[in-house]
This record gives C-alpha cells, structure tokens and sequence, in this order.
C-alpha cells in the first residue's frame, strides 16, 4: 500500500513538474517574441468585446499601433508622473510605493484601496492576464512583470504600455484615443492634453477627457505638476 501511494506520489510530482516545465517554457517565449512581434490582441480586449455582446452592445475594438517615438514625450511623461514615478529606476517593482499603499490601506480599512502597481505590472497584467483582482492573478502579474523587466527594455516596455492600455469603451492605445478625444495625432499631444488623457487611466469607462469632472481636472493640474518635478525622462 505505501509502495503503491509513494509511486502515485512521484508520477503526480513529475507531471506538476512537466507541466510547469511547458507553462514556463510558453510564457518565456511569448515575453520573448513581444519584444520584437506587437502583441495582436490581448485577454482585456477579448472580455471587453464579450462584455459588449453580452448586454447588446455592438462589439467595439478600436486601436492602432505607433512606435514609442511616435508618442509625444509629454505623454510619456504624463503617464510616468501619474502612474509610476521611479519607472526608470525600479525593476518592475516600486517597495516604497507598496509600503505606502499597505501602511494606507491599513489605516483606511473599508475605503477605497490605494495601489501601487508599476507602468510594468499594469502592462504585465494588460498584455497577458485579466483584469479581475485575486491573488492568482496577482501572483501571475507579478511573475510576467519579472520575465519582462528581464527581457524587455524600458523603451519597449513604455511602447507596449501606451499601445495597449484601455482608454475608454472599446479604444485602447494613446494614438486611438488622441485621435477620438483630440482630434490629433499622439506625436501631437501638448503637456496639457498629454496630462488629461493620463488622468483617466484609472477609470477610462467612466471618465471621458472630452468633459472631465472637477475630479479629473484636478488630477490633471496634478500631473502637470508633478511633470515638472521629474523634468525629463531619460531611457
């Protein structure tokens, strides 16, 4: 009876093994292949379209690629002053940011979580997981955001971020939205505009650039204030 149970054991072992074997041997390669190949199409994109169909709305995908120096580096910047002010500096994780958010978070138990995802775990999350929070998905973040601060740059990173990110219903990418909120071309967003589509990154299915709230306006005036304080990104 143990011999039998210790076999059964060492073949549930090894296939754990295999399979974990297969999944990072997948994973790797798909990181490593989007360093070169632009993601087509990513998990998000796929619930949004279903969630449309689902409540009767026309499926709606709008997005178009550019390169990262297609993108004015006000946006740029916008988006690292708003979202991730060590991106430069940090290896896919900021520890003072998720200190500050736990000690936070703690204090303020039953409100509203504060954050401390990094430009490089939120495009960890949009480009291969889902959006709902659990500690699985958080565990899987956590391990792309690894393999893509090893295998990409910091360029391609900010490149891949700003094509993919959600900014509004159906619009994903900065050059999609600055044509439909702007009327312009990314390369062509100025400080303000680049700070304004920044702003409703936290909530793009809510928030529209084209009539922000008094809250998004002061998030704006924020942003464009903490700009000045990084100055310039150097890649």
């Amino acid at each position: 009876m143990a011999k039998g149970r210790g076999r059964i054991f060492k073949i549930l072992l090894k296939t754990v093994v295999y399979l974990a074997a297969i999944y990072f041997g997948i994973t790797f390669l798909s990181v490593f292949l989007y360093r070169f190949i632009n993601p087509p199409i990513t998990p998000l994109m796929i619930i949004r379209a279903g969630e449309q169909t689902a409540s009767g709305e026309p499926s709606r995908l709008k997005k178009h690629w550019v390169r990262l120096d297609e993108i004015s580096p006000s946006l740029q910047l916008a988006v690292v002053s708003a979202e991730d002010n060590h991106f430069l500096e940090h290896h896919g994780f900021d520890m003072d940011a998720i200190e500050k958010a736990r000690d936070y978070n703690l204090r303020h138990k039953g409100k509203k979580i504060m954050g401390a995802s990094t430009i490089s775990q939120q495009t960890a999350k949009n480009v291969f997981l889902w959006p709902q929070r659990s500690w699985l998905r958080k565990g899987l973040e956590a391990y792309f955001t690894f393999l893509i601060e090893l295998v990409w740059t910091k360029k391609r990173i900010m490149e891949v971020y700003l094509n993919v990110i959600e900014l509004g219903n159906g619009i994903y990418g900065v050059e999609e939205a600055s044509g439909l909120y702007f009327g312009k071309t990314a390369a062509s967003l100025s400080r303000s505009e680049s700070a304004m589509l920044a702003a409703i990154i936290p909530d793009p299915l809510r928030w529209d650039p084209r009539f922000p709230t008094k809250y998004v306006i002061s998030r704006q005036e924020w942003i464009l204030w903490n700009m000045e304080n990084i100055g310039k990104l150097e890649y």
